[in-house]
């Protein structure tokens, strides 16, 4: 637990660590002087009866010393490393003219460039969920090349106005409520060793080291169904890195995802060569995003200079 806001969360787990490592650095060199003075007493004991009553001694503080067991060590650091590649794509990435999402929002036009980084944000129930759907599904004619990079059929958002996306721009989308049935029941290591229609599989042995850059080498027999949020969210961006997507689009991808594994995301995110939008509540995430779209609970859509989180 922590006292202080998030913002001195981190100086203060740093030093936290250091004092456990220095806790346990201080337990090891007690114990290498107690056994030490064991052995001095079992060599003496060896040749002069006397030293025998001392010698037990020292091996009982020992053996006590042990059974006390060690302070603890600090949690072990995640490697978690992301290679989002991404393409290049047509200066317009996505244009809205005058989109309107059915029963949420009114009439909006937005432009997004290659290589802007667009934080959506307002309140539950406004629209941010669908408008990234109607992207991934290509916009509103969406063309079969556009279409997504995962190869799902996704529900149709309802709307008027048109939606169009730039040439060579290929949507990869990432759902906040993790819904991939096709994935529930295979196994992480089948799942990118046999690919899919519309991704090539890997040879086992690179299979094995994607899910490692991940941390997820042992999970890799276990069934995607099976897991718990955090490294379903790490998986399904790791096929978001193999799929070639240059559009990413990303609904919470922070809701599960420990610090470590946030933090390699906004390292990929800013190696990759595409455009991303991220439908978020994280604070943190956003202050990485240089574009906000506000969608307001009465409706309307615009774009802000700063984030706006009083969403009332």
């Amino acid at each position: 637990m922590h006292p202080g806001g998030f913002a001195s969360w981190y100086d203060a787990r740093v030093h936290r660590h250091e004092r456990l490592e220095e806790n346990r650095r201080r337990w090891d060199e007690d114990r290498e002087k107690l056994r030490q003075q064991m052995l001095m007493y079992k060599q003496k004991a060896a040749y002069n009866s006397d030293m025998s009553s001392r010698y037990q001694a020292a091996l009982t503080r020992l053996r006590k010393f042990d059974e006390a067991g060690p302070p603890p060590l600090p949690p072990k650091e995640q490697d978690i490393r992301m290679r989002l590649a991404g393409g290049r794509t047509g200066k317009r990435a996505v244009v809205c003219t005058q989109l309107e999402l059915d029963g949420l929002t009114y009439p909006f036009d937005l432009e997004l460039w290659y290589g802007d980084r667009v934080a959506v944000l307002g309140a539950n129930g406004t629209g941010k969920s669908h408008f990234l759907r109607l992207l991934a599904r290509g916009g509103t004619d969406p063309d079969p090349a556009a279409g997504p990079v995962d190869g799902r059929t996704l529900a149709p958002v309802a709307h008027d106005g048109v939606v169009t996306l730039g040439a060579r721009v290929r949507p990869g989308h990432f759902s906040q409520t993790h819904d991939r049935p096709d994935l529930v029941d295979r196994s992480l290591v089948d799942i990118l060793w046999r690919g899919e229609d519309h991704r090539r599989g890997l040879p086992r042995h690179d299979a094995m080291k994607a899910l490692s850059r991940y941390e997820l080498a042992g999970q890799a027999e276990q069934r995607f169904g099976t897991l718990s949020g955090g490294p379903q969210a790490r998986f399904l961006v790791l096929l978001l890195e193999l799929s070639g997507a240059t559009l990413l689009l990303l609904d919470e991808p922070t809701d599960n995802l420990d610090l470590a594994s946030a933090g390699a995301l906004e390292e990929g995110l800013a190696a990759f060569a595409g455009t991303v939008v991220a439908v978020t509540h994280d604070r943190w995430f956003a202050r990485s995003f240089d574009r906000y779209v506000l969608f307001r609970d009465d409706g309307e859509v615009l774009e802000t200079p700063e984030p706006v989180w009083d969403v009332r």
